[in-house]
């Protein structure tokens, strides 16, 4: 083979139209993501960029909106019980999820109905 694969640059998420101000409260607001532009070529397309260190989520208009409930980006974390109890804090209804043999782990949903995994090897 003459390629390599580097790293994920990052995970597209669909929303509906009129997404941006949830997709902030959510991802920037509870998850702690920073907002980055997005390039002047693709702003009309709505929508909203978030990074987390080298971690990027394009929150992306799809009209109609069927949000993705099995298909799913999974984050590794940190002190997955501090996040947990963040969460529930902020009315994040959380699933748990013991499946995974070596992995703390359990899912939510985004405000679209998306879901995301989360999880600690321990």
């Amino acid at each position: 083979m003459t390629f390599t694969f580097k790293a994920i640059d990052h995970i597209q998420l669909a929303a509906p139209k009129g997404c941006e101000e949830e997709a902030r409260r959510f991802f920037n607001g509870i998850l702690g993501f920073e907002e980055i532009e997005k390039p002047d070529t693709l702003k009309k397309n709505g929508g909203v960029w978030f990074a987390y260190g080298n971690i990027q989520i394009h929150v992306g208009i799809e009209e109609p909106f069927s949000p993705a409930k099995k298909a799913h980006p999974a984050f590794e974390v940190e002190n997955i019980e501090g996040l947990k109890q963040h969460l529930l804090e902020n009315n994040v209804k959380i699933i748990e999820d013991n499946n995974l043999p070596g992995a703390n782990r359990f899912y939510v949903s985004d405000p679209f109905g998306n879901r995301i995994e989360v999880l600690e090897w321990v």
